[in-house]
């Protein structure tokens, strides 16, 4: 079964902050006009897309 991540808005107060170093992009630049995007990590690729309520959703 694919498992979903929903990433979260700045605004939302369940969000972990993020480390120090952690880089930081602006989703508008990583999606590039795409509403979606493969990511390779390791063995596995996952599906980022951009949903029509304008969330991310992350699957694998």
């Amino acid at each position: 079964m694919d498992q979903m991540m929903q990433l979260h808005s700045a605004g939302d107060s369940s969000r972990a902050k993020p480390e120090r170093d952690a880089a930081s992009i602006e989703s508008s630049q990583l999606m590039a006009g795409r509403r979606e995007l493969l990511i390779r990590h390791g063995a596995s690729t996952y599906r980022l897309r951009v949903t029509a309520s304008e969330k991310l959703i992350l699957t694998k």
